[in-house]
């Protein structure tokens, strides 16, 4: 697992080296095993089994987890965070790539599929593309920083770093989202939990309801929308059940 020095960012590649490859972010990481135990190892291992015959997955600790360098929390602004992934991604020897990301990675891959032509196919989980609701979670994110979840201080280093997601979030705010969105052309897909609207320090973070609600124009703009009923936000810690529909997108489009 090297660390790239020019971003400082460390990372695993896993699958043939002829492979397609493909970038998975969050919850996926380089240094998985070690931060979340054997307990966590299956859903790990059914991401990869289920990919790594035909696919080159790229997997990053990041942003300032793991083996990675630290960045300031006030520094991780969707500019710095695309620049780190291009360049995690050049330096893993992948020139053009699918992402495939989930929530907060989810919503970078829209940033980076906006920005570059690098990106080969787009996959997105638990976010919507369209009229998704970035001033409500900036404004739970300022609220939770006193007091972040267990589960955020499990992967994190430090309760400080909390105040990252409030950086990358207000540096969102004037983000053309609309336009943005429509200039990504690219094999896209979008998948959630039926179930998978939250509420984070009492402020309402509706995904899977604004998901649907833009169903429309969302095929429109040629998204496949894969809805999984009776599941939650936490669906991405279900490798059988999001892997496979997204497998099959891949192989469809690349």
């Amino acid at each position: 697992m090297p660390l790239d020095l020019n971003t400082g960012v460390f990372f695993e590649v896993h699958g043939p080296s002829d492979g397609h490859p493909v970038m998975v972010t969050l919850p996926l990481m380089a240094s998985f095993g070690a931060i979340f135990g054997s307990e966590l190892e299956p859903v790990l291992n059914g991401y990869l089994s289920r990919l790594t015959d035909r696919y080159r997955v790229l997997c990053v600790d990041y942003p300032s987890i793991g083996g990675s360098l630290d960045i300031a929390p006030e520094a991780l602004t969707a500019d710095r965070v695309c620049a780190d992934l291009l360049g995690v991604a050049s330096a893993a020897g992948f020139d053009s790539f699918a992402y495939w990301g989930y929530s907060w990675g989810a919503a970078v891959g829209l940033q980076l599929a906006a920005r570059t032509q690098r990106i080969t196919a787009l996959v997105l989980g638990g976010w919507p593309p369209l009229g998704a609701p970035y001033d409500a979670i900036l404004q739970a994110t300022r609220l939770k920083q006193s007091d972040p979840e267990p589960s955020s201080l499990k992967v994190l280093r430090s309760k400080d770093q909390y105040r990252q997601w409030e950086a990358y979030y207000s540096s969102m705010m004037d983000w053309a989202e609309a336009e943005s969105v429509a200039s990504i052309h690219v094999p896209k897909m979008v998948y959630f939990g039926g179930d998978g609207d939250l509420v984070e320090a009492g402020i309402p973070i509706s995904i899977a309801s604004i998901i649907r609600e833009n169903r429309t124009m969302l095929e429109k703009q040629g998204w496949t929308l894969k809805e999984l009923p009776g599941q939650g936000h936490g669906v991405c810690m279900t490798p059988e059940l999001v892997v496979p529909p997204v497998r099959y997108f891949l192989d469809l489009s690349l």
